[in-house]
C-alpha cells in the first residue's frame, strides 16, 4: 500500500492535489490534517535540544535521546490526533517490548514520527520535551534566544 503525504499551502498545491485524487483509482483512503507542516527552526531546534539532553545526562547519545522522546512523546501526541497513525501503531508496534519500539524510533529505521507532525503539533511535542527536561533540572536553550541566534 502506497502513501502519498503532501503539504498544501498553496492554491496550485491544491489543484494538484485535486489531479492527484481525481487520477486515483477507487477504492482508496484519503486522510486530511489541518495546519501546516513542521518548520525547519522547529527541526533545529529539537536536534539542539537532543545534544543537550545527551551532553547533560552523560548516558545516552543524542540519536538515543531523539529515540525516546519520539517515543515518549511523539507517540502519544499522534495517537490523539491522527486516527490512520493509532491504528497501525496500535496494532503493529504498541504491542512490542519497550526496547524494540525504542529500535524502531531510531536510525537506521526511525520510523516517522515529528516527520510527519503539524507546526502545531511539533510545538506541543518541543513543549513537553522542554517541561520533562527542565523538570529533571537540565537547561536546554530557549526557544526565544535560539530564534535570535539562528536570525
Amino acid at each position: 500500500m502506497a502513501t502519498n503525504n503532501r503539504i498544501v499551502d498553496t492554491e496550485q498545491a491544491r489543484e494538484m492535489l485535486i489531479k492527484y485524487i481525481n487520477g486515483k483509482t477507487m477504492p482508496f483512503t484519503c486522510s486530511i490534517t489541518d495546519g501546516a507542516h513542521r518548520t525547519n527552526p522547529q527541526n533545529k531546534l529539537q536536534r539542539l535540544w537532543m545534544a543537550e539532553i545527551a551532553a547533560q545526562l552523560g548516558d545516552r547519545t543524542p540519536e538515543e535521546a531523539r529515540g525516546e522522546c519520539k517515543l515518549m512523546f511523539g507517540v502519544p501526541i499522534l495517537r490523539a490526533e491522527n486516527e490512520a497513525f493509532r491504528l497501525e501503531y496500535d496494532a503493529h508496534i504498541k504491542p512490542l517490548p519497550y526496547a524494540s519500539k525504542l529500535a524502531l524510533m531510531m536510525e537506521p529505521i526511525s520510523l516517522p514520527i515529528t516527520s510527519i507532525m503539524t507546526t502545531r503539533q511539533k510545538t506541543d511535542y518541543l513543549d513537553a520535551i522542554h517541561r520533562h527536561f527542565s523538570e529533571q533540572g537540565l537547561i536546554l536553550t530557549n526557544p526565544e534566544d535560539f530564534k535570535r541566534r539562528a536570525a
